[in-house]
């Protein structure tokens, strides 16, 4: 009775032996020990994007802790992730803390990522802040979506395509336009004619034409000329040019004022031009001024005056 305890006694002995010898190489696997002492930060973060317990932290692409447990927030948004990392690996306060993925199918991981490492280092129950992953499916999804839409747009401009060659590019159009190239070209011919043959006009007419420029010059300068000796004239002449025009305006308005006194009756001529006697004698005297020139100009000075000389028997009768 007493080996069979003293055998269970070995037993567990050894058993314990057994469980102690894996839990520390398990702890050295993950880079820890059971002697040093660790701390825990609380890494929050809204997604961790598949990441397990145990798995590894690296600090600068070295393992120095490992998580410990991840817990969901009572709200739903966000998520509290358990980082035990050993005292003898400080973290400072300025790192950045990313989830990343090993390879392009491999675990994920915590990433530490020191920068200027001037912040005081983390210690026990800190909170920190880490990024989201970088989600793979969602870029596959997104780029399968734009993959889509490219080809809707692809069908679009193939459609278009297809409708500019049956509107546009068709053989009537085609023929149009061949059309319309050669009478572009003709027209360019002709304008290559038309220039060389101003070209040989200049170039025959090249003294002509240097004439009429140099006397187009020498018009210019005379116009010049007499523009400068009119700004003198003006100049020098001004007070008489003002004294002409106050007499032309004098003039003015006493050929107003006469108008007005004919048409009031005043004066002479407007006395003769409102008594209708009087202006029947003017129209009578007029008429016989007419008749005395007409018989002038047909009999002479000489012959009016004998056909009015008085006869001797009425002269003789005139004197008893």
């Amino acid at each position: 009775m007493d080996k069979s305890r003293l055998e269970i006694k070995v037993g567990l002995f050894v058993f314990v032996c057994l469980a102690l010898l894996a839990l520390m190489m398990v702890e050295f696997n993950k880079g820890g020990s059971l002697l040093n002492d660790s701390i825990i930060l609380r890494l929050h973060t809204a997604n961790v994007g598949g990441l397990k317990r145990d798995a590894d932290v690296l600090l600068a692409g070295v393992k120095v802790g490992s998580v410990k447990d991840i817990e969901i927030a009572t709200n739903g948004r966000s998520v509290t992730v358990f980082l035990k990392i050993g005292k003898k690996w400080p973290v400072y306060g300025d790192a950045r803390f990313v989830i990343q993925q090993a390879g392009f199918l491999g675990d994920q991981y915590v990433s530490v990522l020191p920068t200027l490492n001037e912040a005081p280092a983390f210690t026990n129950n800190t909170d920190v802040f880490c990024e989201e992953p970088f989600d793979l499916q969602e870029v596959a999804r997104g780029a399968a979506g734009f993959i889509k839409r490219m080809d809707i747009t692809a069908q679009k401009l193939d459609d278009s395509v297809t409708d500019l060659r049956a509107q546009v590019l068709n053989a009537q159009t085609l023929s149009s336009f061949g059309v319309a190239m050669t009478n572009m070209r003709a027209f360019t011919d002709q304008a290559l004619g038309a220039v060389a043959n101003i070209n040989g006009l200049v170039i025959t007419n090249g003294v002509q034409v240097g004439i009429a420029v140099s006397n187009l010059v020498y018009f210019s300068a005379q116009l010049n000329q007499l523009g400068d000796s009119a700004r003198g004239i003006l100049a020098t002449n001004s007070i008489n040019i003002d004294d002409a025009t106050r007499n032309i305006d004098d003039m003015t308005v006493a050929w107003k004022q006469l108008t007005a006194d004919l048409q009031a009756g005043k004066g002479l001529a407007g006395t003769v031009l409102q008594n209708q006697e009087l202006a029947t004698n003017v129209q009578a005297i007029a008429a016989n001024l007419a008749i005395t020139t007409s018989n002038l100009n047909r009999a002479g000075l000489w012959g009016i005056l004998w056909s009015h000389k008085p006869s001797a028997a009425t002269t003789g009768t005139k004197h008893k």
